[in-house]
């Protein structure tokens, strides 16, 4: 059905940045989502965003750092990760949530690492 596919994560130090990008595997119409999950830790939200790229929403933990947007043509959103903290370092999950419900389809995940 929906394959998605995480790629950007990396070893970076604090203060850094990276963007992460998830590339689906056709024309999606979903609502698309981005999780994260650090070692002995239940996996949180992150950020969302609408097809029209409106509604945007980010926990409160990384609003003003991180910018969710996507590229239909492209098919493909990005979480920009600005201002990264040692308590950023997780594996990176984008989701896609198709009737509002929940996320029903998710990629394998991109490790992101950040040093002090």
């Amino acid at each position: 059905q929906v394959q998605l596919a995480e790629s950007g994560g990396g070893l970076v130090q604090a203060g850094g940045s990276l963007r992460l990008s998830c590339a689906a595997s056709g024309r999606t119409l979903y609502r698309m989502n981005w999780f994260r999950q650090a070692p002995g830790k239940e996996r949180e939200f992150v950020a969302s965003i609408r097809y029209s790229g409106t509604n945007t929403n980010y926990a409160d933990s990384v609003k003003g750092r991180f910018t969710i947007t996507r590229d239909n043509a492209k098919n493909t959103v990005y979480l920009q990760m600005n201002s990264l903290k040692p308590e950023d370092t997780a594996v990176y999950y984008c989701a896609a949530d198709p009737t509002g419900a929940g996320s029903r389809y998710w990629g394998q995940g991109t490790q992101v690492t950040v040093s002090s």
